[in-house]
């Protein structure tokens, strides 16, 4: 997703005090709002990959295919992680959702489940780590760090 950095226009500046004028003239660099566009998108770019690989240890999974749905759902520069898979969300919460005809955690195709206060149970055999509120969880391990990528690829400096 290309991002448009606006070009600035140049300025001219006169200042006038008493019989002594300066003029001043601000000359942007023609090519200033292309460089920042591509350089913001580069981070942003870089922000989206190194989130969806750092959540990995912590996204529930018995084969890959949730992890995976975030690589593949996400149009990567958009600043938004996508998962393809439908009970991705319900995963995210980490809540168990029920039929709302038989209370049972089956529910036929069109029929509307409801959530319940009990936590998801996840399975730890592929990721010891998996838990709900993965995102969260990988900022606060992590964040300081994509921070410095970050910053490093806007050639500014990580601050919080």
């Amino acid at each position: 997703m290309a991002h448009r950095v606006p070009q600035p226009n140049d300025r001219r500046l006169r200042m006038q005090n008493g019989a002594n004028s300066v003029e001043v003239v601000l000359r942007w660099d023609g090519n200033f709002g292309r460089r920042r566009s591509q350089q913001f998108d580069r981070t942003q770019a870089f922000i989206d990959q190194e989130v969806i690989r750092l959540m990995v240890p912590y996204t529930p999974s018995r084969n890959n295919i949730l992890a995976k749905a975030a690589a593949l759902g996400t149009k990567i520069g958009s600043g938004l992680i996508v998962y393809l898979n439908p009970y991705g969300r319900y995963q995210y919460y980490g809540k168990v959702m029920v039929s709302s005809l038989t209370g049972s955690t089956y529910a036929v195709h069109g029929e509307k489940k409801v959530l319940t206060d009990r936590k998801l149970v996840y399975s730890t055999a592929k990721h010891p780590q998996a838990q709900a509120l993965w995102f969260e969880t990988t900022k606060k391990q992590h964040g300081d760090a994509i921070l410095r990528g970050a910053a490093a690829i806007a050639g500014g400096r990580a601050s919080r």
